[in-house]
């Protein structure tokens, strides 16, 4: 089972890369990637790289057996499209990761209605990583927005009350 890490293109996430590390290290696997942005402490068991390209990180998502990533509304919704089970693990601004908990918030909501797995911490990602082979991937998403909605927009700007004024 090959496994994608990515922690997006904003800001590097130190301890997600480092207990995915650790875990590979002592799991004796070879088949994990990482996206790790720019680091100050770069993994030693696992095969990186500080940035892709967009068609590098689809190849690697499309390969991906597994991926694990930030709560990033990017990465959930790419491991979505492609079918692809994915364990987040939110950044903290308590650990001075990110400017909120946003993070947080996107994880369980996502983890509440059985789109990805939630790990809240590293000891939780690590024991996750440990029974993998148990997670399922969400029903995929589409790319686009469903007819459905896109009739509903519509016609709720059609109808709006600004739209009256300025026609």
């Amino acid at each position: 089972m090959s496994i994608l890490v990515t922690v997006g293109a904003q800001v590097p996430f130190e301890r997600l890369v480092d207990a995915v590390d650790a875990w590979a290290r002592e799991a004796g696997r070879d088949d994990v990637f990482a996206q790790v942005g720019e680091t100050t402490s770069p993994p030693k068991h696992i095969a990186y790289e500080p940035f892709l390209t967009p068609a590098q990180l689809l190849a690697r998502v499309q390969a991906a057996d597994l991926i694990v990533g930030h709560a990033g509304m990017g990465t959930i919704i790419t491991a979505l499209q492609h079918g692809k089970p994915i364990i987040v693990m939110p950044r903290s601004s308590a650990l001075g990761e990110h400017r909120n908990e946003h993070q947080l918030a996107t994880a369980e909501r996502f983890a509440e209605r059985g789109a990805v797995t939630y790990a809240k911490d590293e000891a939780d990602l690590a024991a996750w990583l440990g029974r993998m082979d148990s997670i399922q991937a969400a029903p995929k998403i589409s790319s686009s927005a469903s007819p459905e909605l896109i009739r509903a927009v519509r016609d709720f700007v059609a109808d709006s009350p600004v739209r009256r004024r300025s026609t």
